[in-house]
This record gives C-alpha cells, sequence and structure tokens, in this order.
C-alpha cells in the first residue's frame, strides 16, 4: 500500500486506522488510481446498469466479469456511448470503490461531481470512503465493534458469502479481518 494512504488514514480522526486502511487493500489493494495509465480505479456493474437504464442495447458493457482495468474501462466507455449518467451511476471508483449511485450519500449534488472529485486524487478518494462509512449509523458501528460479518454485508450485500464461492474467492468478511489485523 501506498505510504501517502498510510499516512493520510493515521492523520484523519474519525475512523480507527487499521479498519480504514483494511477497507482499502481489500477494496483496491491500496491504489485509487492505475498504476499503468493513470485513470482512477473503477469496477463496472453491469447488473446496475441495466437497472438504471432498462432499454440499453446490448454490447461490450452487457458481458464485464472481469476486474481488469482495462477491461473495465472499456465495457464503461461502450455503457457511457448509450447513457453517460447510467454508466457513471453504475460503477464504482476510487480507494473505497463507491458506487455512483451513492453520490447523495457521501455529499454531492451529482455522480458528475463525486467523480470529479475523486479523480482530483487520493486525498479527496478518502474523504469519500470515511464520508460513506460515517453515513450509515449500523456501518459505522460495526466497524467500531469489527464485526466483520456485518460490515461485509453492509458494504457488498448479504449474499457476499455465496458469490465468493460461486468466483472462488475469499469471503469478505474473512479478507476484512485479516487486512485489519496486518495493519493492528
Amino acid at each position: 500500500m501506498d505510504n501517502k494512504i498510510i499516512e493520510l488514514v493515521k492523520n484523519q480522526s474519525k475512523i480507527e486506522p487499521a479498519a480504514l486502511l483494511a477497507f482499502i487493500l481489500v477494496e483496491t489493494g491500496g491504489q485509487g488510481f492505475d498504476k499503468k495509465t493513470g485513470k482512477i480505479l473503477i469496477q463496472f456493474e453491469p447488473a446496475w446498469f441495466k437497472r438504471q437504464d432498462p432499454y440499453a442495447p446490448s454490447g461490450l458493457w452487457s458481458v464485464n466479469k472481469v476486474e481488469r482495468q482495462e477491461k473495465e474501462w472499456a465495457a464503461f466507455n461502450d455503457a457511457w456511448k448509450i447513457n453517460p449518467h447510467a454508466a457513471m451511476l453504475s460503477t464504482s471508483i476510487g480507494l473505497g470503490q463507491i458506487m455512483g449511485f451513492n453520490y447523495r450519500r457521501i455529499g454531492y449534488k451529482s455522480v458528475d461531481e463525486m467523480w470529479d472529485d475523486a479523480k482530483k486524487g487520493i486525498d479527496r478518494q478518502l474523504f469519500q470512503i470515511i464520508k460513506f462509512i460515517e453515513s450509515d449509523i449500523k456501518l459505522i458501528s460495526a466497524v467500531k465493534a469489527h464485526d466483520w460479518d456485518r460490515i461485509a454485508t453492509l458494504y457488498n450485500g448479504a449474499s457476499y458469502k455465496e458469490l465468493a464461492k460461486k468466483i472462488g474467492r475469499e469471503p469478505y468478511d474473512i479478507s476484512l479481518k485479516k487486512a485489519y489485523e496486518s495493519f493492528i
């Protein structure tokens, strides 16, 4: 993880640094921007795009099931051509991989404003993840209690364990706990 991120996290007083670093490590490996391209890290979600624009014609966006930035951006750009607003709402961005449709929750007037702010730098992406966690009393309480299962359920949905099993990954709660322990 980038030392700048660690220092920024340690200097904020809102959330226990080890817990916040665990989120960041699990979500993005501690990066907010792609090292190759310099673009903000994204995860385009086809299912969410279809909810935002049910009449969108199939295309590259509809078969996105990868987590490589080159492919994520290709799918996002394809969706953008169809419906830019829906594409941004349907994509998670930055250190915390906050979905675009959460823009109001973290204090922005529009999803465009959220994206533009996140592109400014790691400090703005850190601001976004802190605001996201703090804006949910259940989530911040779970973070304070180190209730990894509750955090995973609130952050990634109730079926996070089934999804992890389906795609052959460690469940989110276990990953968070391990990451947290590596920072304490």
